[in-house]
């Protein structure tokens, strides 16, 4: 899905933005998502390689969108995202989905270090391995904790097929993507 040269294929709402430098994405700016446009993913195994520039550097992916957003919010509330965020608690950090299911291990690499995040999609069975290891699986219909704050997302079912896109999260979080593929199931 990423070429490595450009952005084709993908579209940026919100303030934020990514660039490509070097062969890879790169975070800037504040509060936006990158979303692929080309079409909505379903049965399939989402590989995101990733790094960190600080441990608090915040991101995600979005899964399951049902239409194209028209601004970053619209991905929190109608989709599930599936956070990076060393520095979150099990709830929120990498591999969560994010406020609904917590991770069963944390298995992120130190800042710098690259690290390999599979996100599959089965039905309504959203499972996330992080550096070959089963951190997660959440099955769509599963109880949650309740909403607590207005950021956390709106509770509720999500379709079995969506676009998905990467989180641009504040100004000082700088996360680089130099992979983000699809393999169909």
């Amino acid at each position: 899905m990423f070429n490595g040269r450009d952005l084709s294929g993908w579209k940026m709402v919100g303030p934020g933005r990514f660039v490509v430098e070097n062969g890879l994405m790169k975070t800037e700016g504040g509060m936006g998502l990158l979303y692929y446009t080309r079409e909505k993913i379903g049965n399939a195994t989402i590989r995101v390689v990733f790094k960190t520039a600080s441990r608090n550097a915040n991101s995600g992916v979005f899964i399951r969108l049902p239409e194209e957003p028209k601004d970053p919010w619209y991905a929190v509330h109608n989709g599930y995202e599936v956070q990076i965020d060393a520095g979150g608690d099990e709830w929120h950090c990498t591999g969560a989905i994010y406020s609904l299911s917590k991770v069963s291990k944390r298995n992120q690499k130190p800042m710098g270090e690259w690290n390999t995040m599979d996100i599959v999609l089965k039905g309504q069975v959203t499972t996330v391995y992080l550096n070959g290891e089963k951190v997660n699986e959440f099955h769509g219909g599963q109880e949650v904790p309740p909403r607590k704050l207005w950021f956390e997302p709106v509770r509720g079912p999500r379709p079995d097929f969506g676009y998905f896109g990467l989180q641009n999260h504040d100004p000082r979080s700088v996360v680089y993507f130099k992979e983000v593929s699809v393999r169909k199931e």
